[in-house]
Parts: C-alpha cells; sequence; structure tokens
C-alpha cells in the first residue's frame, strides 16, 4: 500500500483515511490501488471488525481528480462493455462487517459512491454532497444502483440527475446521514459509534447485517432460509458460547471473533 490512503488499526477498529489533502483527496489511480488494498485488507484481518472511513485535511473525497484522473476507477478484466466493475469497496466487494464514513467538506462523485456504499454516515456541519458527473456529460452507474436503496428514489435522483450539492442538515433530513457534529467532533463522534458496534459479536453482527443486506432482493421464503441457516452457523460458534456463559455470569463477554 502506497502514500495515499493511511491504513491503521486499533484494537479491533480499522480507520482508513484518504491521503491527498492537497487535492482535496480527489482520486487518482495510485489512490484507487491504494484504497483497494486498503479495503481488501480489512475484509481480510479477522482481528479487524469495525472500519471508519474518513479523508485528510478539510476534504472527504472531491470525486475523481479531473486534472490526473487516468485509472481513478481502477482497472477490470474482460472487454468492451463485459467489464465487470466490481473491483472496489464502492462498486460491490462484498464486505460484511461493520463501515462508518465519517465525512468533512466535499463529498462528491466516487466519495459519495462510497459513502453510499457504507453502514452509518457521521458529518460534520461544513460537509457538502453530490454528484456532478452529469454536468460534466457522464453518467453517475454505481451511486445511481446505490442512492435509491439508502434514500428514496425522489431525493436520490435529484442528487443524481442535477448535479447539484446538499449540506449537512439537508442529508440529515433525506436520511444519508446519522448525524451531524462540529468539525472538531467529527472523529471522536465516530469513535463513539465504533466503540458502540465493537460491543457485538462480531460474527453475529456480520450475519445480521449481511441478511439486511440480502434480504431485500430475496423472496420473502429464501430470505428466512437463509437467515436460519445463517443462525445455525454463527450459533455454532466459540463466540456464541461465550455469549451465552457471560450472560449466565452476569459478566461482559470476550468476543474472539471466532
Amino acid at each position: 500500500m502506497g502514500d495515499t490512503v493511511v491504513y491503521e488499526r486499533d484494537g479491533n477498529l480499522v480507520t482508513i483515511t484518504y491521503n491527498r489533502p492537497e487535492v482535496l483527496n480527489a482520486i487518482n489511480a495510485e489512490l484507487r490501488q491504494d484504497l483497494n488494498d486498503a479495503w481488501t485488507r480489512f475484509r481480510d484481518d479477522e482481528e479487524a471488525w469495525v472500519a471508519i472511513l474518513t479523508g485528510a485535511g478539510d476534504s472527504f473525497c472531491a470525486g475523481a481528480d479531473l486534472h490526473d484522473g487516468a485509472g481513478a476507477a481502477g482497472t477490470f478484466p474482460g472487454s468492451f462493455w463485459e467489464i465487470p466493475t466490481i473491483n472496489s469497496f464502492e462498486s460491490g466487494l462484498e464486505l460484511w462487517k461493520p463501515t462508518i464514513a465519517a465525512i468533512d467538506g466535499y463529498c462528491l462523485g466516487y466519495g459519495l459512491t462510497a459513502v453510499a456504499a457504507c453502514d452509518f454516515v457521521i458529518a460534520t456541519e461544513r460537509a457538502q454532497f453530490g454528484f456532478p458527473e452529469v454536468r460534466l456529460g457522464v453518467p453517475t452507474i454505481v451511486g445511481a444502483i446505490r442512492l435509491p436503496g439508502r434514500i428514496s428514489m425522489q431525493h436520490a435522483l435529484e442528487l443524481l440527475l442535477t448535479g447539484d450539492r446538499i449540506d449537512a442538515g439537508r442529508a440529515r433530513d433525506i436520511g444519508l446521514v446519522l448525524e451531524v457534529v462540529p468539525p472538531d467532533e467529527l472523529m471522536r463522534a465516530a469513535r463513539r459509534l465504533a466503540d458502540r458496534l465493537l460491543q457485538a459479536a462480531p460474527l453475529a453482527a456480520r450475519a445480521t447485517k449481511e441478511m439486511a443486506y440480502r434480504g431485500r432482493a430475496l423472496p420473502w421464503l429464501d430470505a428466512v432460509r437463509m437467515g436460519e441457516t445463517m443462525r445455525r452457523v454463527a450459533g455454532a460458534t466459540e463466540d456464541a458460547r461465550e455469549g451465552m456463559a457471560a450472560a449466565r455470569e452476569g459478566r461482559a463477554p470476550r468476543w474472539r471473533g471466532r
């Protein structure tokens, strides 16, 4: 992993930071590769249970770097329209660990697509959100797929089809943002939420998150069948036994993620 993304793990919490503050953390080919590597590292680390995604400096991510944007979407196998674009967290990397976006300043284009992929969003009072692509003559694809699953279709299309920016208060009002805080409170607020999430047994949390997302796309019976199967798998883990023992003994559980 290079210098354009900072990856830090503190216990079971990972912080992934866009690190090109001199260009508002705009994404070029190097940052894209570093970012993909960071998410893969988080996914594969058994001791990493929750992640916070944020940006260095006064901006979360201003989208693709228009001056150095070659490779900003990443590289893909295949040819022409058959190219599968699922090569990143934003575009559909399967990741069932909880994720939090901590937003300050600009959150545009690819940045907002990443936010739409996160489970929780905390923003500062000066955050701004938008998809400027249509005003540049190009469509928003992954953002258009993701955003209607987070907010109403009408609010999603307003962002997607106008290219306008909205502030943090409006983003909270339409359900995109969970909490708005002063800039100097951003990371503390994200950490407070992360600490709450870390109280859950990590495998039980992942199974629950996966069902929350997959269940929307499955017929009811298929969703219940899948969920009950996952319940049996999770119920056979060491953590499930530890959780029951801790409850009987009146103590805090000691999760191991296995």
